[in-house]
């Protein structure tokens, strides 16, 4: 299994080989394209030195926003962000010892439990907690009872909603697709998911 989100492919493999690479690039996920949220997790590595949820969580914050400030910026809101990653990774180290897999493995989870942990970091939302439980189950290996009950509609088969969707160049296209059709939705008065 190989991760294919970004268009580049030290950023995918990373958000493939490292659990907590992938939550944080759900967690920038938002105001930026998703390729831009998602490579930031190789960006943060590569200019930290670390992806480890412990030296990020006590790193400077001072210091850790200006690594997302420089150029090219991890995120729109450099310093916002950097903030809530911090917040993140303190969770994880507080709460799962370090371990982001350990939310979606530890005990061996059912769907609507995942939903739950997820919902409770920093910064998960009921949407990006749905987002991020379809990603798992349907491109991350997760298969735990209920998931796409607890995702739903994002775990939806067939179905090109959000980063969980995306596979490829073309499903990322039908995914912008869909996400353009629901602003307009939204803005007419339509609604949209």
């Amino acid at each position: 299994m190989t991760l294919h989100i970004t268009g580049d492919d030290d950023a995918d493999r990373l958000l493939t080989d490292d659990p907590l690479a992938l939550l944080i690039g759900m967690l920038l996920d938002q105001q930026v394209a998703m390729e831009t949220a998602f490579a930031g997790p190789l960006k943060i590595s590569e200019r930290a030195g670390t992806l480890d949820a412990a030296a990020l969580a006590s790193f400077d914050p001072e210091a850790f926003a200006a690594l997302f400030s420089a150029t090219p910026a991890v995120h729109r809101f450099p310093g916002s962000m950097a903030a809530r990653v911090q917040a993140l990774c303190t969770a994880i180290g507080q709460d799962w010892g370090g371990d982001a897999s350990a939310i979606w493995r530890r005990d061996e989870p059912d769907g609507p439990t995942v939903l739950k942990r997820l919902k409770a970091l920093p910064g998960f939302g009921e949407q990006k907690a749905k987002i991020f439980l379809a990603l798992l189950g349907k491109q991350y290996g997760y298969t735990g009872d209920g998931w796409r009950e607890a995702s739903a509609p994002y775990g939806e088969e067939g179905s090109f909603r959000s980063v969980a969707d995306i596979v490829s160049p073309e499903s990322l296209t039908k995914v912008r697709e869909h996400k353009r059709a629901m602003k307009a939705a939204a803005k007419s008065g339509g609604g949209g998911v």
